[in-house]
């Protein structure tokens, strides 16, 4: 497992290299001793799959709310995908700023996103798998986001949209975003 930091403090890339053989290949996906060593939240609170049937699907840019912002460990078990982070801690140097990385099921990367990050992602294939490992707890009143096409944050997405839902199609701008729902940069525990 190779861990590597990104524009964004605390967005961590994650790389494995498989153990291969002829029955294919093994790969650990999640060590918390290791993440623990990087400051990888290693508590999990709930793991998430998301199927996304059509090339150009786009999911998010979604966090909940503070107090309840959450860590995510994000890895595409199957096809590809374009994953996204924003910076949305008031007070981070990086505040508004993106990232963003192919995850496959033939790269086997994960991306890192710490609480006070929206996150989002692209199908780059058809029938696309999204495995997400969470820190906290869903709670539906905390559950927002941002507009993907902020042009504030200008997010470079490889694809034309081709399904969203109409709830992501009617978040705020980040600059509409109440700040009371948002984790300024020093509170963040593991920076």
């Amino acid at each position: 497992m190779k861990i590597y930091p990104t524009t964004i403090h605390g967005v961590l890339l994650v790389e494995h290299e498989p153990a291969r053989d002829e029955r294919g290949y093994f790969v650990r996906t999640f060590c918390a001793r290791e993440m623990a060593a990087y400051g990888i939240s290693t508590y999990l609170a709930q793991a998430s799959l998301s199927f996304n049937a059509k090339r150009g699907t786009l999911r998010g840019l979604h966090f909940q709310s503070h107090p309840a912002m959450e860590d995510k460990l994000v890895r595409c078990a199957r096809g590809a995908i374009f994953d996204v982070i924003v910076d949305i801690r008031p007070g981070s140097p990086s505040f508004g700023s993106w990232v963003g990385y192919e995850l496959s099921d033939t790269n086997h990367r994960q991306l890192y996103a710490p609480a006070g990050t929206a996150h989002g992602f692209q199908a780059l294939t058809d029938d696309a798998v999204v495995s997400y490992q969470i820190s906290q707890f869903y709670e539906a009143d905390k559950s927002a986001g941002i507009r993907f096409d902020d042009p504030a944050i200008g997010i470079a997405w490889p694809l034309p949209p081709t399904a969203m839902s109409p709830r992501d199609l009617k978040l705020p701008l980040l600059a509409q975003v109440d700040p009371a729902r948002l984790m300024p940069f020093e509170d963040k525990v593991n920076q």
